[in-house]
Order: structure tokens, then C-alpha cells, then sequence
């Protein structure tokens, strides 16, 4: 079980990334856009990975991970970008920040596994939010 930021500006997806994600036993909080993740989590405290949605509202899940990451307290934040965007470049600047790359429609087996690789990479500690 991990402590997962989920950030997509689509309601159903959210919404389906949610419960999946709930259903395999992970804590979760979502949000629908950079501002509302950075400030959840200035509430709630640092993820042990985030999965992002690249094409966000204002500020891209690219740059929320590097946000993110500037932070002291999570300063290798493991992240898992979900994009529609499937061109090389595109796949390129999501790894260059040490991400996950998955398109979308994501396969919820594929985004699973890539969460328990992330995990497992980065030996995150156990907690609670």
C-alpha cells in the first residue's frame, strides 16, 4: 500500500483512477490541477508517488513534478506521467525527469505494475496520510 497523488483534469478518469487505485489497496488523494494538488498536499503531506497527467489546466504534470520535486520534502518524488500525447518528444521529456511514461487509454494492469515498479526502485517507507 502507497500513499498515490493522482492529478487528471478529467472527472471520470480521476474518478476511475480513484477507485482502481483504492481497489488495490493504495491510499489516494486527486486532484484537478496543479494548484489544487500543491495545495493538498500543503495540507496533507508529500505522496510516495505521484501519477500525473501531462496536459493539465495552467501548469503541465511536467512541470508540477518538477514543483513538486523542488520541494524539500520530497525531493525524488517517483512519478508515472498518463498522456494522451504519444510523440517521441513528448515521451522523451516525461523520462528526462526520471517518469514513467504511459498513454492513454491506460490498461489498469500496465499502470499496476508500473506503480510497483516505481515503488520497489525507489524503496519507499511505509506511512499514512
Amino acid at each position: 500500500m502507497a500513499r498515490v497523488l493522482v492529478v487528471e483534469d478529467d472527472p471520470d478518469i480521476r474518478m476511475l483512477l480513484d477507485v482502481r487505485l483504492r481497489h488495490m489497496g493504495h491510499l489516494v488523494l486527486t486532484a484537478g490541477s496543479a494548484q489544487e494538488a500543491l495545495a493538498l498536499l500543503a495540507e496533507k503531506g508529500a505522496p510516495e508517488i505521484a501519477v500525473l497527467d501531462v496536459l493539465l489546466p495552467g501548469t503541465s504534470g511536467l512541470d508540477l513534478l518538477v514543483a513538486l520535486r523542488a520541494d524539500p520534502a520530497h525531493p525524488d518524488l517517483p512519478a508515472i506521467f498518463l498522456s494522451g500525447r504519444v510523440e517521441p518528444a513528448d515521451i522523451a521529456a516525461g523520462r528526462a525527469l526520471g517518469a514513467t511514461y504511459l498513454t492513454k487509454p491506460v490498461v489498469m494492469t500496465a499502470l499496476a505494475g508500473a506503480i510497483e515498479r516505481v515503488l520497489a526502485a525507489a524503496q519507499a517507507p511505509a506511512g499514512a496520510w
